[in-house]
């Protein structure tokens, strides 16, 4: 690939970790010289689903889809100092329990999802589970959020906004006392059904287009 890419005057190619073209056929390197003198972008697995053919921004019509089961998995941390996280594992927060009000906040946040991504289908929620563990070495809560539901399209959303809305609540409740805490490391994590099949993180990452630098 690299000799190729001399071959044909390329100076310098960049592809962010983990996404790789699909170069299968002469068209697909035909397309890829057509576009190296640019900053341009080449089509990889997929497209865009969210806009119209005018490019205006629209519900996708999932009407036509299958009902299938779907899962989602998603987990995200929030870093903090060591005396905080004392504070959390011991229970003495003087707002009460930070964990359990975090847990609730996550769950309200799944099936509020809809109500704040604008794009969002509003999915029946079959399952929602929430799980925080603690790192003392890294003095670090994390939060994992798996969501189910029966429907037509997937429920990513719900799980990753459930999973940043209970950091969020943890962040609300010990910013008295530490207003330095960072969340981090937001991310899917696992999804389960539907047409793409099963997806987790260990799978190599696709992007819809990357660009020519």
């Amino acid at each position: 690939m690299g000799e190729w890419l001399k071959s044909i005057g390329a100076v310098y190619v960049t592809f962010p970790d983990g996404c790789f073209p699909n170069l299968n056929t002469p068209e697909d390197l035909s397309l890829l010289a057509s576009r190296l003198s640019g900053a341009e972008t080449i089509p990889v697995a997929g497209e865009l689903t969210h806009f119209n053919a005018q490019g205006q921004a629209h519900m996708v019509n999932v009407g036509d889809k299958a009902e299938t089961k779907r899962i989602a998995t998603a987990q995200g941390d929030i870093r903090m100092l060591p005396d905080t996280l004392r504070l959390i594992e011991e229970g003495n927060h003087k707002k009460g329990d930070v964990l359990g009000i975090a847990r609730i906040a996550a769950i309200m946040a799944a099936k509020k999802t809809s109500d704040l991504i604008p794009l969002c289908h509003p999915l029946p929620l079959t399952a929602v589970d929430v799980e925080f563990s603690i790192d003392r070495v890294k003095s670090t809560v994390r939060c994992a959020v798996t969501c189910a539901t029966f429907g037509r399209t997937g429920i990513e959303m719900e799980a990753l906004t459930a999973v940043q809305v209970g950091l969020l609540t943890i962040y609300d409740m010990c910013k008295a006392v530490d207003k330095g805490m960072v969340m981090t490391d937001i991310r899917l994590i696992e999804k389960i059904g539907g047409k793409s099949g099963h997806w987790t993180t260990a799978m190599p990452a696709v992007a819809t287009e990357f660009p020519l630098i």
